[in-house]
């Protein structure tokens, strides 16, 4: 059996799209109808004619496009894939900590489950959430959540003075600023390459901070040929396929015994799991109703926000 054509047909008979985020397995990307980050998939997921979405990333995503699509079956490879960010911050806990702050817009990053999208204003993804945020009134009292990286860069480029909910992505929290060095010192060509949800210790040794899509398109259109790359490595295999000429260094963690950086949610998403995903049309991701009614909001505003500007 040749499975990726067995998955390509079932796709068609199914009338099923493949969506796959960039830190995803190279194979992965590579047989899916579309690949992008949070809010690309996000925007996808909201127009596609498929009657089966297959969401290749972590459990929120799915839940995304789940709340987008209600009418359609909404699938995930493997359950299990999860994510750390969004694990820290439980909706319940993050309930509580809005209420006190009653006077606040509060603003969520996509990296969070439907019930904490449930109790958020505006969701955000780290493409938008500056021109989000600068979106509002200066004087506008903001609770962001829940990364503390993510919300502390905003805050340092935009003068605002968010209050930032204490989560972080375990990915983004380990890069070394140390070796980051050692690698610039041994290619003083290279551009360094950040996500905003890394420290900000990290930050500062960038020549470009973006998102995964921005970075990506960074890299393509800069005239270096070398960069050093800090955020989840499967952003790597896109890159490498769009210049194949340039050299793509993954920035490596304080963990001496890891290379490189790997989200192990993403990583249990496998073609084996793709493939019996599509055939037995599970594991399929349901919301609660009531849940999903509130978490729909917030969602639509960020689309909305993000067409009015362009993003």
């Amino acid at each position: 059996m040749n499975i990726k054509e067995e998955i390509k047909r079932m796709c068609r008979e199914k009338n099923a799209v493949i969506m796959a985020h960039y830190y995803t397995d190279g194979e992965i990307q590579d047989i899916a109808d579309f690949v992008g980050d949070s809010l690309a998939l996000a925007q996808k997921a909201a127009t596609t004619e498929a009657d089966i979405i297959v969401m290749c990333g972590v459990h929120f995503m799915g839940e995304t496009s789940k709340i987008l699509c209600p009418d359609k079956k909404v699938l995930v490879p493997d359950l299990e894939a999860t994510c750390s960010l969004a694990e820290s911050c439980p909706a319940d806990k993050f309930a509580e900590f809005v209420a006190q702050h009653p006077d606040h817009t509060v603003i969520s990053y996509v990296n969070t489950t439907a019930a904490t999208k449930a109790v958020t204003d505006i969701v955000v993804t780290s493409s938008n959430a500056r021109q989000i945020v600068e979106s509002l009134p200066q004087d506008t009292p903001i609770i962001f959540g829940p990364d503390r990286n993510l919300g502390g860069y905003i805050n340092s480029i935009t003068g605002r003075n968010m209050l930032l909910w204490d989560g972080a992505c375990h990915v983004h929290e380990k890069f070394s600023v140390e070796k980051i060095i050692e690698l610039k010192n041994q290619y003083p060509e290279a551009k360094v390459l950040v996500h905003p949800e890394c420290k900000g210790a990290v930050v500062k040794l960038a020549d470009k901070v973006g998102s995964t899509a921005a970075l990506l398109q960074y890299s393509i259109k800069d005239s270096a040929n070398v960069f050093i790359v800090a955020t989840e490595s499967g952003i790597l295999h896109e890159m490498q396929k769009a210049c194949p000429e340039k050299t793509f260094i993954p920035a490596p963690p304080s963990d001496s015994t890891c290379a490189c950086n790997e989200c192990s949610y993403m990583k249990l998403v496998t073609m084996q799991k793709l493939y019996d995903c599509l055939l037995n049309e599970s594991p399929e991701i349901h919301v609660d109703a009531e849940v999903a009614e509130k978490a729909i909001l917030p969602i639509n505003r960020m689309l909305e926000i993000s067409e009015k500007l362009g993003l």
